[in-house]
């Protein structure tokens, strides 16, 4: 009898589950994500996108590195940012050496720089996600979304605060006044800023309403309510002397978020 219930009572907690906000059911992400940024040379930005668009997203995929999303920054000389994941450094190590040794990925570099190269400097952040970050959801709702990619450092000691602030507060709030949220990190345990970094992605239908939604949140009482009660338990700004940074990203073509 017991064997003959398993799956029925298997489908009611799946039902039960369903019925459930994502606030009340936590979706940990376990990933260990990649946080890259390309500086190209002037003049090669579209070559770049070219190689990955035609080559090194596939070559990617070839060694189980997973795409997350494409962006370029908004600004004059736009930089190339990308999020990639992996299930373990040890997964993330081999992949890069296979990718690095692929007679594919050296044909198609080569080929690529015939007239120079193509990327001045390459920044990389290793990322894991907070206790309290959705799941990625890789839509193209729209391809004229704006993305936002914001850094916060954290005071001595109040990273943890921070966080909480953000649980308890910041995450419904934005949501309130229109904001998506897409992911929150941490860096990576052993990474420098493990101890005081927070990078989130935010979403909004244009700079307009990103604007004006921004203006609607910092004048909402209840967060100046909970940025002074957070404040007072730590003893101060729980963000350093300019601390928080942002920048406003656009989807590539080749993006699985838009």
């Amino acid at each position: 009898m017991i064997r003959f219930l398993i799956p029925i009572l298997a489908l009611c907690v799946a039902a039960l589950l369903s019925s459930c906000s994502k606030s009340e059911i936590p979706m940990k992400d376990d990933r260990l994500f990649e946080l890259r940024v390309y500086y190209p040379h002037p003049g090669k930005l579209d070559a770049l996108n070219n190689r990955f668009r035609d080559h090194t997203l596939a070559i990617f995929e070839k060694h189980g590195m997973e795409h997350v999303g494409y962006w370029l920054t908004e600004e004059d000389e736009p930089k190339l940012i990308y999020l990639i994941a992996f299930e373990s450094k040890a997964a993330k190590d081999k992949a890069w050496k296979d990718f690095v040794d692929d007679p594919d990925w050296k044909a198609a570099y080569a080929n690529s720089i015939k007239d120079g190269k193509l990327v001045a400097r390459v920044d990389s952040t290793m990322l894991r996600t907070t206790d309290y970050s959705p799941a990625i959801v890789q839509i193209q709702a729209n391809p004229e979304r704006l993305f936002e990619l914001r850094t916060y450092k954290a005071t001595d000691g109040n990273l943890s605060h921070l966080d909480a602030r953000f649980r308890d507060h910041t995450i419904d709030l934005f949501e309130k006044h229109g904001m998506t949220n897409l992911v929150y990190f941490h860096v990576a345990e052993d990474e420098e800023g493990s101890e005081d970094t927070l990078i989130y992605l935010l979403a909004h239908k244009s700079r307009k309403e990103r604007d004006a939604n921004f203006g609607a949140f910092a004048k909402d009482p209840a967060w100046q309510e909970a940025r002074a009660a957070s404040e007072a338990a730590a003893g101060g700004s729980l963000t350093q002397p300019d601390g928080v940074k942002n920048v406003f990203l656009l989807p590539v073509d080749y993006s699985k978020i838009k």
